[in-house]
């Protein structure tokens, strides 16, 4: 294998990136990931189908742009998943816009609800995801492409980089806008 081929994309190989998702009407970015995020190309499923086609005979060094429908990823808004509620009745910690609360139901299925407003009576929830109902722009940079080492395969990622939580809160900032 000659050493162009060794640093393409393709099955099997350890790929870096970091990426942002910008609103295609806007051009407000949504989500910005910095700490650079690892996996197995064709093996880690942490990118949508869409995404990893792209990605697929890129190079470290390559950006590139997807569009993606996010209707097509999470389906259309469901404004019964949207909940209101007055101050009072919420807990302090959850009266911040941004906080994350997850919630499980009688069955065990797991929902996560996202703070979308606070005022001074009530506090809004919102369970759908942040970018359903929206086209955007996946932007994506590629740091790293080599061959994948027998354990990076079975963790599916890198295996010695463990960045602290305050690197990772750092390093990432997600502002999802309704």
């Amino acid at each position: 294998m000659t050493m162009s081929e060794q640093d393409v994309i393709a099955d099997g190989k350890f790929v870096e990136l970091k990426y942002r998702v910008v609103d295609s009407k806007s051009g407000d970015t949504l989500v910005q990931i910095d700490y650079p995020v690892s996996y197995i190309h064709g093996l880690t499923d942490i990118l949508s189908e869409e995404v990893a086609a792209e990605l697929a005979g890129r190079r470290a060094g390559d950006t590139i742009d997807v569009p993606i429908d996010c209707n097509l990823l999470y389906g259309p808004r469901d404004e019964g998943l949207v909940f209101t509620d007055r101050i009072e009745n919420v807990p302090e910690e959850y009266r911040k816009v941004g906080t994350r609360i997850v919630t499980e139901n009688e069955k065990g299925e797991v929902r996560e609800f996202l703070v979308t407003r606070v005022d001074e009576k009530t506090v809004t929830v919102d369970g759908n995801n942040p970018l359903c109902g929206r086209e955007v722009i996946f932007k994506l940079e590629i740091l790293t492409v080599r061959d994948a080492t027998e354990e990076e395969v079975e963790a599916g990622g890198a295996v010695d980089a463990n960045p602290s939580v305050e690197e990772i809160l750092a390093s990432s900032e997600q502002t999802p806008t309704q």
